[in-house]
């Protein structure tokens, strides 16, 4: 499995599990990266990716382990007609 520690991971992890989940999608930007628990050893990421998909704008929050890179959370925050 793939460890996930920099921002460079974190987009290409998120890039792939979004890509899986939705298809081809444009647009793609990480919004907000935490990482989990917010004090002592980081074990996970709380990652918040925007993109675009047949004229929607969506946002969804993934849950990434560290150590593995596996998804354990991903959910989908909001989806909107971009102004």
């Amino acid at each position: 499995m793939t460890r996930v520690s920099t921002p460079e991971d974190i987009e290409r992890e998120s890039r792939r599990v979004i890509n899986s989940l939705y298809g081809e999608v444009s647009d793609f930007r990480v919004n907000e990266t935490f990482q989990m628990p917010e004090k002592g050893p980081r074990e996970a990421w709380d990652v918040q990716v925007n993109f675009m998909l047949s004229g929607l704008k969506y946002t969804v929050d993934l849950e990434i382990q560290e150590s593995s890179g596996h998804v354990t959370n991903a959910r989908l925050i909001d989806t909107m007609t971009p102004l």
